[in-house]
């Protein structure tokens, strides 16, 4: 009797300590959910790595030593709709999709239009923002006009695209032989020494830098319409990020800080009547035009 009792006890402690550690470990697994990222497939748990350029403005752009800009404001309040914390690394746009894809950033965040092509590479969230060509140009130094003034104008000349984005498409597919660089501070600078004609570019980003820096020479003189939306890139394996950044968005599409943050960055733009940020099924608030 005795050894049945000490077996029974031994069996007692042991169920304890079975128990103990299954409470540990489920401990543990809520500690993971509220940290973030569980079952996200994230390179580090709890956090968002996000890849981005530095000289986008007003999309992405370091300031004051903060990556900031309407995209990574957006993909940081999504970032806390998912308990995450969204570490941002800079990078050339010609690198960056086939950087998400290879697992060097969970995300992408840079104002990526939506295109076949890049499906091939990547996956895309929902689409966030709309956007225009740019057409970029400086004044005659003698008449202090614009000599281009319309994207029908640029045969010819010599024309400067950042590698790798929808502009050097529009350049490729409109037989302009584009001079291709790394980034856009680059293309400005083409465009200031007088080794280009016109910048095809992102309106709001090129708009933005030819007052800021363009001398007083740099002028926005056209744009169009882009009929693809911009949304965030992740990798093609990982649907389950890509399902969980577009319940967030629609969160934060549905609280106003969609709409706040429009009218933060891009003040007086009017949305297109067919435009709907998201899934589409938000009612949101339309920034005022």
């Amino acid at each position: 009797m005795r050894a049945f009792g000490a077996f029974r006890r031994v069996v007692a402690v042991v169920g304890a300590i079975t128990l103990a550690s299954a409470m540990v470990a489920c401990g543990s697994n809520q500690d993971d959910a509220a940290a973030g990222g569980q079952d996200l497939g994230l390179m580090k748990a709890g956090t968002l790595r996000i890849g981005t350029l530095t000289d986008a403005p007003p999309n992405v752009y370091v300031k004051d030593g903060k990556f900031t800009g309407f995209d990574n404001d957006l993909i940081t309040a999504v970032a806390a709709k998912l308990n995450l914390k969204p570490e941002f690394v800079g990078t050339d746009f010609s690198a960056l999709l086939s950087q998400v894809n290879g697992g060097q950033f969970d995300l992408g965040s840079s104002s990526i239009t939506v295109t076949e092509a890049r499906k091939n590479t990547v996956a895309f969230s929902n689409g966030y923002d709309f956007g225009y060509l740019g057409l970029v140009t400086t004044k005659n130094a003698s008449s202090n006009s614009l000599a281009i003034t319309s994207f029908d104008q640029l045969t010819g000349k010599r024309v400067v695209v950042v590698q790798g984005t929808v502009q050097d498409d529009y350049a490729t597919q409109k037989n302009l032989n584009p001079v291709r660089v790394p980034n856009y501070n680059a293309a400005l600078g083409q465009l200031k020494a007088g080794t280009a004609d016109a910048w095809v570019s992102p309106a709001e980003i090129g708009e933005k830098m030819a007052k800021e820096q363009g001398g007083g020479t740099v002028i926005l003189a056209a744009k169009e319409l882009s009929d693809a939306p911009m949304a965030f890139a992740v990798a093609k394996s990982n649907d389950k990020l890509r399902e969980a950044v577009n319940k967030a968005l629609d969160e934060v599409i549905a609280d106003g800080t969609w709409t706040k943050l429009v009218e933060q960055y891009y003040p007086g733009r009017a949305v297109p009547a067919n435009f709907k940020p998201g899934s589409g099924s938000v009612k949101f608030t339309a920034p005022k035009a």
